[in-house]
C-alpha cells in the first residue's frame, strides 16, 4: 500500500533528514516508526502526504506515484492524526469529525451520520459528546475525536504522529487499547510515529527502528526485542527488552499446564479422596460445560457433609486471562492477586493454567523461534518447569 524507493530528504543547509530510504507497508498493516528526536521518522511520515517533499527517490501509495498527484486531493484521502489533535475550537465535536467528508462534498446529513458512527467507534457517545466543543473534553477524549476525524472519509491510509503522547500514562494505555480494537475492525494501513519503544512494539505489526536518517532494523516486534540487528538497536530497546517482549508474546495452549480438576456436581468427599491420591492440595472447579467455576482446596472438600458437592465449596477465581493475551497481562494478574498461577480461558471454557515457570518457558520459546525463523511449537528444549 505504501512503498518508499530510495527516498532522500536533504535541506539547503546540508542536513540530511532521510537518507536513501526503501521499505514497504502492506495493506492493513500497522508499521511503527520509532527512534530518538531528530532521527527522521516524522519527516518520513510527512513525505507520504507531501507536507514535506523529498529531494530524491519516489513514494507510492496504492501503486500511484504521489509526486504525480495533486497534494490537496492526496491529503483528503489520507487520514492524519497529530499529538495536539488540532480540532477547530468554534465547531462542535460532530462537525469537527465531519470536516473531511464536508470538504469532499458529502451532503451534510451523510457527513454527520458518518461522524456519529465514528465517534461511537472510538468510544464517545455522539448523543452525549456530539454537541460539545473541544474545550469541554479531556485530553484523551480530544485525542479520540482526532482519530475519528481522520477516519471519517474512510481513507485507506492513516498517518499518526505521536498520537497518544500528550496524555497521562493511564489514559495513554487506554487509547492504545482502543486503537488496537479499532484497527481489528477497520484494518487501515497505518504509519505511526513514536519515540516510545514500548508503544512501538505494542501497536506495530512491524517496527522500524531509526538511527540517523536510516532504518537500522525493520522487523516484527518480537524479532526487534529478541534479536536486535545492531548494537545501536540493542542499546535503544534497552537491557530490559526481555521484559518488554512479554507485551508482544501471546499465550498459546501449548504453554499451559493441566492441573487437577473437579466438577461442580461431584461429591466433595469423593473428590477430596481422588485428589489426595494425586497428592493434590487444590483443584480447578469446572461446570458441566467445561467452563471455569472457581477453585477448591482438598482439605475443605474432605470436611464437607456427606452429601455436599464441590460446587458448594468452590471459591471465586479472580486470577484468569484469555488465551492469546500477552504474557505481560498474565504476569500482571499474578502480581495483582499474589497468585502462583493464572487460569487461561477460551471464552468461558477452561484450557489450563500458566505458571511462572511456564511463562518463562514461553518467553524463551518465542525468542528462539524468532532467532531460528520457525514456529514456536517447533522449538524444543528442556522445560524449566520440569527441572
Amino acid at each position: 500500500m505504501i512503498r518508499f524507493e530510495q527516498v532522500t530528504k536533504r535541506y539547503p543547509n546540508g542536513t540530511t533528514a532521510v537518507d536513501d530510504l526503501s521499505f514497504e507497508v502492506g495493506r492493513g498493516e500497522v508499521v511503527t516508526l520509532v527512534g530518538p528526536s531528530g532521527c527522521g521518522k516524522t519527516t518520513t511520515m510527512m513525505m507520504v502526504n507531501r507536507l514535506i517533499e523529498p529531494t530524491g527517490g519516489r513514494i507510492f501509495v496504492a501503486g500511484e506515484d504521489i509526486a504525480q498527484v495533486d497534494p490537496v486531493r492526496l491529503r483528503r484521502r489520507i487520514g492524519y492524526v497529530i499529538q495536539q489533535v488540532g480540532l477547530f475550537p468554534h465547531r462542535t465535536i460532530l462537525d469537527n469529525t465531519a470536516t473531511v467528508p464536508a470538504l469532499l462534498g458529502w451532503k451534510r446529513s451523510k457527513a454527520r451520520a458518518r461522524a456519529a458512527e465514528l465517534l461511537d467507534l472510538v468510544g464517545l457517545d455522539p448523543a452525549t459528546y456530539g454537541t460539545r466543543y473541544p474545550h469541554q473534553l479531556s485530553g484523551g477524549q480530544r485525542q479520540r475525536v482526532g482519530v475519528a476525524r481522520a477516519l471519517a472519509a474512510d481513507p485507506p491510509v492513516l498517518l499518526m504522529d505521536e498520537p497518544f503522547g500528550a496524555v497521562d500514562p493511564v489514559v495513554r494505555e487506554q487509547l492504545q487499547e482502543e486503537f488496537l480494537k479499532m484497527q481489528a475492525t477497520v484494518r487501515k494501513t497505518v504509519l505511526l510515529v513514536t519515540h516510545d519503544i514500548e508503544e512501538a512494539v505494542r501497536l506495530g505489526d512491524r517496527v522500524a527502528v531509526y538511527g540517523q536518517g536510516r532504518i537500522e532494523q525493520f522487523e516484527a516486534p518480537g524479532a526487534v526485542l529478541g534479536n536486535p540487528a545492531t548494537p545501536y538497536v540493542a542499546d535503544f530497546v534497552g537491557a530490559d527488552r526481555g521484559l518488554k517482549r512479554l507485551s508482544v508474546t501471546a499465550i498459546e495452549p501449548a504453554d499451559l499446564e493441566q492441573p487437577p480438576v473437579a466438577r461442580i456436581d461431584e461429591g466433595a468427599r469423593r473428590a477430596a479422596a481422588r485428589l489426595r491420591e494425586q497428592t493434590a492440595r487444590w483443584a480447578v472447579v469446572l461446570d458441566e460445560d467445561g467452563a471455569l467455576h472457581g477453585w477448591a482446596g482438598v482439605d475443605e472438600l474432605a470436611l464437607a457433609t456427606e452429601h455436599g458437592t464441590v460446587g458448594e465449596l468452590a471459591h471465586r477465581m479472580n486470577s484468569w486471562v484469555p488465551v492469546g493475551a500477552p504474557l505481560k497481562q498474565a504476569f500482571g494478574v499474578m502480581l495483582q492477586h499474589d497468585a502462583g498461577w493464572v487460569a487461561v480461558l477460551d471464552g468461558a471454557r477452561f484450557l489450563g493454567v500458566l505458571t511462572p515457570a511456564k511463562l518463562h518457558e514461553a518467553l524463551r520459546r518465542s525468542v528462539d523461534a524468532d532467532a531460528r525463523g520457525v514456529a514456536r511449537e517447533q522449538v524444543v528444549f528442556d522445560s524449566v518447569a520440569d527441572a
